[in-house]
């Protein structure tokens, strides 16, 4: 599979609920109240959409939707497969929809329960925490083994990409204190007022010994996140549009869901590569042109290697990319400014998006200036969002 597109698509309207541990309510609540904040930023009424667009572990499907916020009809609806390397293709999918008129507006969703409800970092053999992984072909060779985690499965391209680059425990834990660095000035954020050193980040637990510890582990977080996307007639009337100027999706050859242990190198990210190929190829735009970066961190060696993979670094140099400051709000690539997943909440990575969307609007809590480009990553799908 794969797919690109420079579109003609706008972001009109973003809406999320509060990042809990304990939302206290039912996850077609959370993507209401999401999706009507969304809509209501645009300047819209529920009545406007006509297209819902998630992802097939999403738990909300879109009649209960439809009943639920009261939208008269659909007309477009697409599910995204993958887990979090699928988060950005909600926003190809309704590019598509809207540029061949199968819809007018279309609403991204994510709605999770992952900390008070089925929790993806649990192992048990089965049972929802690894429903979405277990029939797949990964899932059969790894469980026996015990592999039945994200962070287990992450490991063992972790422990390679250790090896072969001579990244350390400590060079991911200097990326962990700037994501929370990010994260402690963010209200929205698990971690907001506690930022961290590096001595905290060593002194945190194993959770996947040499490469994963506690705090490179993504937050498992109860919340929704929406967006709204149109095409030009309505993004020009809107107050705060950005535009969606690429997008694309790579799924190579036996590259899979979550453990991808298939291609012949796990310590690099082709599929990253093909990805970034697709979104400044296509586009024009160069990686020199990015301002601001959201790359998927579930856990930290992902983003690492997403930097190499995407082209920002030759392989093995993200370590001193990193160790220069370049993530930071002074560096060459200020990084997951809202604290990223591993420091605001995990929603999918979808909280990505928003963030972004933010940055170009100027509305961010942690500011990097006026950007007019920004790229949103998630290993093999991703965005690039400009000022109009």
């Amino acid at each position: 599979m794969s797919s690109s597109s420079a579109t003609k698509a706008s972001i009109i309207g973003i809406g999320q609920t509060e990042f809990s541990k304990d939302a206290g309510r039912s996850e077609t609540q959370l993507a209401s109240e999401a999706i009507v904040a969304a809509v209501t930023e645009a300047g819209l009424q529920v009545e406007d959409v006509d297209g819902l667009v998630s992802y097939t572990i999403d738990p909300v499907e879109e009649t209960e939707l439809v009943r639920s916020i009261g939208i008269p009809q659909i007309r477009w609806s697409s599910r995204v497969p993958y887990g979090g390397g699928g988060s950005q293709g909600v926003l190809l999918h309704a590019a598509a929809a809207v540029a061949v008129g199968a819809a007018d507006v279309v609403v991204v969703y994510r709605a999770i329960k992952a900390r008070s409800g089925a929790r993806f970092g649990r192992a048990q053999v089965s049972g929802r925490a690894v429903s979405s992984h277990s029939g797949s072909t990964a899932g059969q060779w790894c469980s026996p083994y015990g592999v039945l985690t994200p962070a287990s499965w992450m490991a063992l391209n972790a422990t390679r990409y250790m090896h072969l680059s001579g990244a350390t425990s400590a060079d991911f834990g200097r990326a962990v204190v700037q994501m929370r660095s990010y994260a402690a000035t963010n209200p929205n954020a698990h971690f907001f007022g506690h930022p961290i050193t590096l001595e905290d980040h060593q002194a945190s637990r194993w959770i996947a010994e040499p490469c994963i510890r506690l705090f490179d582990c993504c937050q498992e977080t109860d919340g929704a996140v929406a967006l709204v996307i149109t095409g030009p007639a309505r993004a020009a009337g809107a107050a705060a549009p950005v535009t969606i100027a690429a997008a694309g999706s790579s799924g190579l050859f036996e590259e899979e869901i979550a453990s991808n242990h298939y291609r012949p190198e796990l310590a690099f990210m082709d599929g990253s590569a093909a990805l970034a190929s697709q979104l400044f190829d296509a586009s024009g735009i160069s990686r020199d042109d990015v301002d601001v970066a959201m790359i998927y961190d579930a856990f930290t060696p992902i983003l690492l290697m997403q930097l190499e993979g995407l082209g920002f670094c030759g392989f093995g140099e993200a370590k001193d990319f990193i160790s220069d400051g370049h993530l930071g709000p002074e560096g060459k690539l200020p990084c997951n400014t809202n604290g990223g997943l591993i420091g605001e909440g995990y929603i999918h990575g979808l909280n990505l998006t928003t963030e972004a969307v933010r940055q170009l609007r100027g509305q961010s809590c942690n500011q990097i200036g006026e950007p007019d480009t920004v790229l949103v990553s998630a290993s093999r799908t991703g965005v690039i969002l400009q000022r109009p």
